[in-house]
């Protein structure tokens, strides 16, 4: 049974950041949140998309192999992994 990522964040770069709490509130007299997890760098490589290994969220290449598939259905892959062979 494959299971979608928490989350799917389209991003034109393929280096990215995540602390697990950008995006959860902003606007005036922001504070960043005390939630999230150590920031870590991610990079995106020729499958199109990566995982985060703290918090699941799946980066996905805008334009790239990824980009539109069923994300349920694609293996996790955390930063510089490569997915299981059968």
């Amino acid at each position: 049974m494959n299971i979608p990522p928490p989350e799917v964040l389209l991003v034109d770069t393929q280096r990215v950041r995540c602390d697990g709490s950008s995006g959860i509130r902003s606007g005036t007299g922001y504070r960043a949140a005390a939630l999230g997890h150590p920031r870590v760098f991610l990079e995106i490589d020729e499958h199109g998309y990566v995982d985060c290994g703290y918090c699941d969220r799946r980066f996905v290449l805008r334009g790239g192999p990824a980009d539109g598939a069923d994300q349920a259905a694609l293996p996790d892959i955390s930063a510089s992994a490569s997915p299981a062979r059968a």
